[in-house]
């Protein structure tokens, strides 16, 4: 019997070889370190004329949980276009399951709405993640509640199906870890980044076309708080991944300074570089930083809208590679717990190893 890996590389034309190779990148997090109930929803929308999604090119097929997010309305008119982006390569949104958030009231009351914008747009809603992934050859998990991500990512890799998850991966970083493992072990590709990773500059900074070595980083963003969240996971997190793709791996320890209004982290590399994120909760909602290089100071930002991720996110679904290491996306998560930490114990610096090892006695186990 054919394993669902291998499946997935013939319908996709993966290279075994690199599948492997990509599964394996553990990097940071690894060594060291159901569903939610079917809900019954009345169903009477009304495909536009001379719309259709039901002539989809097989693997091309697109199912969402999660309709509680503007990622989704976006992503879903532009895939969805009577004329797309060539770069789109013919994926369109097929079907989706609304929730998503039942507690977070800022989540679900967008639900309703959001429903009926993608229904006007040819996409059939699902009363369960199962129905979901019997329509759907790919999977965007992009519910703004972290915490039911876990349990909905574990049912999508056990149908073999490549999957982005949009910010954040899980509620909490040993969740965040278990996503990870759990992809290792059912040989699934996962991908996940917030679309300010590909913002103006960014992606040419961290290369070094634009500036050179990077010597340090400033960025900012709105970061609202959530209860039911580590801070950082609700929103800040734009800033923060900012910063570490420009900055690269290797943080080894991070204080921060809270106040109502703002936050200030900084980070400390293994090199002896200094990065900074400024979160604001107050003011314009702006996202950008500057990056310090050898040959420049760049300006990073602003904000480029969904495209630039959409497309790597179709690039994803084509390779099954994702563009973004596991470990990169765990030190990110485990950067933005040690901020939590440090606010916690009122600014001290606090390393990224000790929540990471906090992290790991905590995540649960999927074998």
């Amino acid at each position: 019997m054919r394993s669902n890996q291998n499946i997935y590389c013939m319908q996709h034309g993966v290279n075994r070889r690199k599948f492997i190779r990509s599964s394996a990148l553990t990097g940071l997090g690894m060594g060291f370190f159901h569903s939610l109930p079917a809900i019954n929803i009345k169903s009477d929308q009304k495909t536009p004329v001379g719309y259709s999604t039901k002539h989809v090119a097989p693997g091309k097929r697109i199912g969402i949980i999660g309709l509680d997010t503007s990622h989704s309305t976006a992503f879903t008119e532009a895939l969805n276009a009577a004329t797309p982006d060539a770069a789109y390569g013919g994926y369109k949104i097929v079907a989706a399951y609304p929730y998503g958030s039942k507690t977070i009231k800022s989540s679900f009351e967008r639900i309703p709405a959001y429903t009926e914008q993608v229904k006007k747009l040819g996409v059939e809603i699902v009363n369960s993640l199962a129905e979901l992934l019997g329509k759907a050859d790919v999977i965007m998990l992009e519910t703004n509640d972290g915490r039911p991500h876990l349990q909905q990512a574990l049912e999508v890799m056990k149908a073999g199906k490549a999957l982005f998850i949009d910010k954040p991966v899980a509620g909490t970083l040993a969740d965040v870890m278990a996503v990870y493992e759990a992809a290792s072990h059912y040989k699934t590709p996962v991908f996940s980044a917030s679309s300010l990773r590909y913002a103006t500059n960014v992606q040419q900074t961290a290369g070094g076309k634009a500036a050179g070595k990077i010597l340090g980083a400033d960025t900012y963003s709105p970061s609202p708080l959530e209860s039911t969240h580590p801070d950082f996971f609700w929103y800040g997190i734009h800033g923060i991944e900012i910063l570490l793709t420009v900055m690269g791996t290797g943080c080894t320890q991070v204080s921060r300074v809270h106040t109502a209004d703002t936050d200030v982290v900084t980070g400390v590399w293994k090199d002896g570089r200094l990065g900074t994120f400024r979160g604001n909760r107050n003011g314009p909602n702006e996202y950008g930083g500057t990056a310090f290089g050898e040959k420049a100071v760049v300006h990073l930002g602003p904000y480029s809208g969904y495209e630039p991720l959409l497309k790597e996110i179709i690039q994803f679904f084509d390779t099954g590679i994702s563009p973004v290491s596991p470990g990169e996306t765990l030190e990110i998560y485990a950067f933005m717990e040690a901020a939590d930490e440090s606010k916690r114990k009122n600014g001290v610096a606090v390393s990224l190893d000790e929540v990471m090892k906090k992290a790991v006695a905590k995540r649960t186990l999927i074998h």
